[in-house]
């Protein structure tokens, strides 16, 4: 697939990464010769200087072969019209954007991204797309990731074996035979920075991540059986009144009104504007770093700290300060990746990674095939895919034990007719059926292959 990237900021660039990685052709265009030169080094693209919306430059970077335009620079207007030009000069098939302005993304506004207007295929909230990861978290405590798939029905969960998981050192096939009317299947396990898809046989190990996927209903259920039964927090103090802060706090106000929230943030401006928007919350204007403000902020009393600001040192201190101060939990937003280790290793319960998130996101419009959803995980050493199977695919017809499906994917479930189902070796996948499958990066492309429209791979 021949693919343009305008931005090669952080966005830019991991897009880049994992496109590169599965041998795409890539050209990639930033104003900077500096983030060029470093992509250019790093990777394996083609880096153009200049602007993404001027012709004569996308020109030079192969639109007239392209197959998607992707957006991303850090101005809303340059990535809109690069997807314009793309389009009226060039006819790339797929335009995507990211957009942040909230006035952009008003439900009545929608129709100016249709064909007719600016023709924009897919839109990118990257701060809406974050603030979601977020809410899965906050409403799942003791999960260090949650996915959903099939309209919300199926969750997929990362969960961390302590010392008190009643499930460990027991074969998962005793699990199946212990809990049968359990909708739960382990399907990925990290182990010593090794992650692989366990058999029947294998047991897990205290310090193992286990991706395990249920129904959302009985998620809570399943995480129990792991050890994992903390109560959702309903005292938060959330560091950053920016775009995600203000996200996360709305969406809280209006759904759950039991919890209690306060902001801090440290831009006197950003804290009014938060204070006239929000209802319910308090604000609080100054630093998260600043320990008599955290305790004017009860963090003592507090069962999350939550830090979404821009600065990836700030959200890792305030939530060590938080957690000193007696908050029960801990959740930061991290942008640089090789921060991620040092995060866990301070104690902080959970990370979000607004990069992976919003690769995951394209990632669903790039793979070929009838692909709904994908979720990075692992720095992208492994995958969760939902796909819908078509008539002419491999996993159509037989039971799921007579075929011969590629090493390094674990079916978790089955979505049919607005029913969940659990997978088992008699199981037979029908057409339309929606297939959640954890696959490793090896077996990303076979995936594919395997929900492909045509028969070319026959």
């Amino acid at each position: 697939m021949r693919v343009i990237i305008c931005g090669a900021g952080q966005v830019g660039y991991g897009i880049a990464e994992r496109l590169a990685a599965e041998k795409n052709d890539i050209s990639i265009i930033d104003t900077s010769p500096e983030l060029i030169q470093r992509i250019r080094d790093a990777l394996d693209v083609r880096g153009f200087v200049g602007h993404g919306s001027h012709p004569d430059v996308l020109e030079r970077a192969g639109a007239q072969q392209a197959d998607m335009i992707i957006a991303v620079t850090l101005h809303d207007e340059v990535n809109i019209v690069a997807c314009e030009v793309a389009h009226a000069l060039f006819n790339v098939p797929m335009k995507i954007a990211r957009i942040r302005a909230r006035s952009y993304l008003q439900p009545h506004y929608q129709d100016l991204f249709s064909r007719e207007h600016l023709p924009i295929d897919v839109i990118i909230s990257p701060e809406m797309e974050v603030g979601d990861v977020v809410l899965r978290r906050i409403a799942l405590p003791g999960a260090t990731d949650v996915m959903r798939f099939g309209d919300n029905k199926i969750a997929a969960v990362a969960l961390e074996c302590l010392e008190d998981c009643p499930v460990v050192n027991t074969p998962l096939a005793q699990l199946s035979q212990l809990f049968p009317d359990l909708p739960a299947t382990v399907v990925g396990v990290s182990r010593g920075g090794n992650l692989f898809i366990p058999r029947s046989a294998d047991q897990l190990l205290v310090g193992d991540l286990a991706y395990v996927v249920s129904t959302t209903d009985q998620v809570r259920r399943t995480m129990g059986l792991f050890g994992h039964e903390e109560p959702e927090a309903t005292r938060i103090v959330v560091a950053g009144g920016g775009n995600v802060g203000l996200y996360v706090a709305h969406t809280i106000e209006e759904k759950q009104s039991r919890t209690k929230i306060k902001i801090i943030e440290s831009n006197r401006e950003r804290a009014v504007a938060a204070a006239d928007i929000l209802r319910r919350t308090v604000v609080l204007n100054g630093s998260a770093l600043d320990q008599r403000l955290l305790q004017e902020a009860d963090i003592h009393n507090a069962e999350l700290m939550v830090a979404l600001t821009n600065n990836d040192q700030v959200n890792i201190l305030s939530c060590v300060m938080a957690r000193r101060l007696g908050c029960k939990a801990s959740l930061a937003l991290i942008n640089n990746p090789s921060f991620l280790d040092i995060a866990q290793s301070v104690g902080i319960d959970a990370t979000v990674n607004p990069g992976s998130v919003t690769v995951s996101r394209v990632l669903q419009h790039v793979r070929r095939g009838r692909i709904r959803a994908v979720q990075t995980l692992q720095r992208g050493g492994a995958e969760i895919i939902e796909a819908e199977a078509l008539e002419t695919s491999p996993l159509v017809g037989g039971a799921l034990r007579d075929l011969e499906l590629p090493d390094g994917i674990r079916i978790g479930a089955i979505y049919r007719d607005g029913v969940v189902l659990k997978p088992s070796g008699s199981f037979r996948v029908r057409a339309k059926d929606r297939v959640v499958i954890f696959a490793l990066e090896k077996a990303v492309k076979q995936v594919e292959q395997m929900f492909r429209v045509s028969l070319e791979f026959f």
